[in-house]
């Protein structure tokens, strides 16, 4: 197992992994006129998320004013709905309990001597990051992250990759990535990390136990308490 050949970092995306990221049900919520029914509302999130209209603002290339008037246009959607939908979003990303009390797990672990690092990889726009930050105590536990929007990379594009790796000193054998994204997580293997593919937040122990021995009775602590 890695753990036997020295330290280990964990680096860890934060839409459905840290926090909660359900495109579909944001979009049948603020525009159930538009999506009526789950199918709608799954094919009109893919157009919204999957497109460079997003993506842009993901990396930090385009305001949100801009992308939202885009999207507007492009899909033909009301641009005040819109906004409500993605104007605060940040501050409707709620944390996963059973990640976050894995990473109060991982914590004690370093505090108590452990050769263990906790790092962010998130493709995540400028104005959710800063709330993000600032509401989330929990995000004072990592030894250091990369959010897209700050230095202009995208995952799964191997720059973002390579720009936390050489920021941190990240030896590729010690490193394993967790993404709900198989292409993200294909592309960091592709660079030489370990990875996990989590679909299901709660099985995240038990996959991150491969790597890392993590304690059975994870705390039961309030993880949304805010700085």
């Amino acid at each position: 197992m890695p753990w036997n050949n020295g330290g280990m970092n964990v680096v860890f995306d934060l839409g459905a992994v840290v926090f909660t990221w359900e495109p579909a049900v944001l979009v049948r919520t603020h525009l159930p006129d538009h999506a009526p029914t789950e199918e709608a509302a799954s094919a009109l999130s893919r157009s919204m998320f999957h497109h460079e209209d997003w993506q842009a603002f993901d990396q930090g290339t385009r305001a949100l004013d801009v992308t939202l008037q885009r999207m507007a246009q492009r899909l033909s959607l009301p641009l005040d709905q819109l906004d409500a939908l993605l104007g605060n979003l940040g501050e409707r990303l709620l944390p996963i309990p059973t990640t976050v009390a894995l990473l109060e797990n991982l914590r004690a672990q370093r505090e108590a001597g452990s050769d263990l690092r906790l790092y962010f990889l998130s493709n995540m726009p400028a104005p959710y990051a800063r709330v993000l930050e600032k509401l989330h105590a929990f995000m004072g536990w990592f030894d250091g992250g990369v959010f897209s929007a700050d230095v202009k990379f995208i995952k799964p594009d191997r720059e973002i990759y390579e720009l936390l790796a050489v920021r941190h000193g990240l030896a590729p054998e010690q490193t394993v990535f967790i993404d709900d994204s198989a292409a993200n997580v294909e592309a960091a293997r592709a660079f030489g990390w370990h990875a996990i593919h989590c679909t299901h937040p709660p099985s995240l122990p038990a996959q991150l136990a491969r790597y890392w021995p993590v304690r059975t009775t994870l705390s039961t602590s309030n993880p949304s308490v805010r700085a």
